[in-house]
């Protein structure tokens, strides 16, 4: 699955991310050969079970499964595959800068790019060890679904939960991602677009820069002593910026909150032991403690988190509103999406598309 080929350039030496992440990625749990065929086939066989369901539930029509090809992969492959997506998401920012006469050249530029490609190497290897799953609409077209066997196996084992109901809930989620890209053709662009919008508010003056980071300061302390929900990124946005971001944490909730919503709409049916796992799966979730904590903070982990919380709060409520119907209204056009703060009111968001 090597996606990357030899790839330096644009300010950021991409191979040498990967082999930076490839060392410092933790191997996962101890399987058997015979173990791991066992939970190759499993979670195979649980992606395709999920896709009926899923479908049924949402009233969606998504692109044939086959059409989106299902990887069971490792975790230095996980980070292969979001290297690759990343690449197409941050070339334009990074083009810009290049052309902006102050990009850096020769041996500044040779030294930046291996140094910029060891903390996004050093970050991803990080974020490696939490994904369960991912559906990964940037990577290929019309995408394809990531399943991370190794931090599915620690999480069974963690939880204590019966491990083919386990992956089968997993599956749900991720699947319920597939069907959103899949059958909502212009929401990878509409994603790609407002990634465009938060590349041209990017400031590249040195000065205003420098403005933001040392206004963000004071920020940082209070994210350290978790007087603060910010992360590293909130800190280093200019008023634009967070505007996008506004319209990118409505998506993002409600792709989230939706997912979970289907999870636990069709679990029952599939999964005999949902429950259960739902309340020990929340526990972990609540459970991470100490440095963990600061770091998925700072890396704004603990947002996401809050996006499948409030997601989920929204798409019940809009469901308790305005119907099934109503809610899969918010599928029909870009302008339909919740704002960040529909989201956490979604009766506005019904007055403004169903009045």
């Amino acid at each position: 699955m090597h996606v990357l080929g030899t790839y330096r350039g644009a300010m950021i030496d991409w191979e040498f991310a990967l082999k930076t992440a490839e060392r410092l990625v933790p191997p996962g749990p101890s399987l058997s050969t015979a173990e791991v065929d066992d939970v190759m086939g499993d979670l195979r066989a649980a992606a395709g079970a999920a896709e009926q369901p899923v479908r049924t539930f949402t009233g969606l029509s998504p692109r044939p499964a086959e059409e989106t090809p299902v990887l069971v992969i490792d975790r230095a492959r996980w980070v292969e595959a979001n290297l690759a997506s990343s690449r197409v998401l941050l070339e334009p920012v990074l083009t810009k800068l290049q052309k902006s006469h102050k990009a850096p050249t020769g041996f500044a530029k040779s030294f930046g790019e291996s140094i910029n490609g060891v903390e996004i190497g050093a970050l991803l290897s990080f974020m490696s060890t939490k994904v369960l799953g991912q559906f990964d609409p940037f990577g290929s077209d019309p995408g394809r679904l990531l399943l991370v066997a190794p931090n599915i196996v620690h999480a069974e084992r963690q939880l204590g939960v019966d491990p083919h109901d386990f992956r089968r809930w997993v599956c749900l989620h991720e699947e319920t991602h597939r069907v959103q890209f899949t059958a909502v053709p212009w929401l990878g662009d509409h994603l790609r677009g407002l990634i465009a919008e938060f590349t041209d508010a990017t400031e590249l003056d040195p000065a205003a820069l420098g403005k933001l980071l040392t206004s963000g300061i004071g920020e940082l302390v209070r994210i350290l002593r978790g007087a603060s929900d910010a992360s590293l990124m909130d800190l280093l946005q200019n008023d634009a910026q967070r505007a996008v971001v506004d319209k990118l944490t409505g998506v993002m909730s409600l792709l989230e909150g939706h997912a979970d919503v289907v999870m636990d709409g069709v679990g029952p049916e599939v999964v005999p032991t949902v429950a259960e796992i739902r309340r020990a799966f929340e526990r972990r979730r609540a459970g991470a403690g100490g440095v963990d904590r600061v770091i998925r903070r700072l890396l704004g982990l603990e947002a996401k988190m809050r996006q499948y919380r409030d997601g989920a709060v929204f798409v019940r409520a809009v469901t308790d509103q305005a119907g099934h119907d109503g809610f899969n209204a918010v599928w029909a056009a870009p302008e339909n999406l919740p704002s960040r703060s529909e989201i956490l009111t979604p009766s506005s968001w019904v007055r403004r598309i169903h009045g």
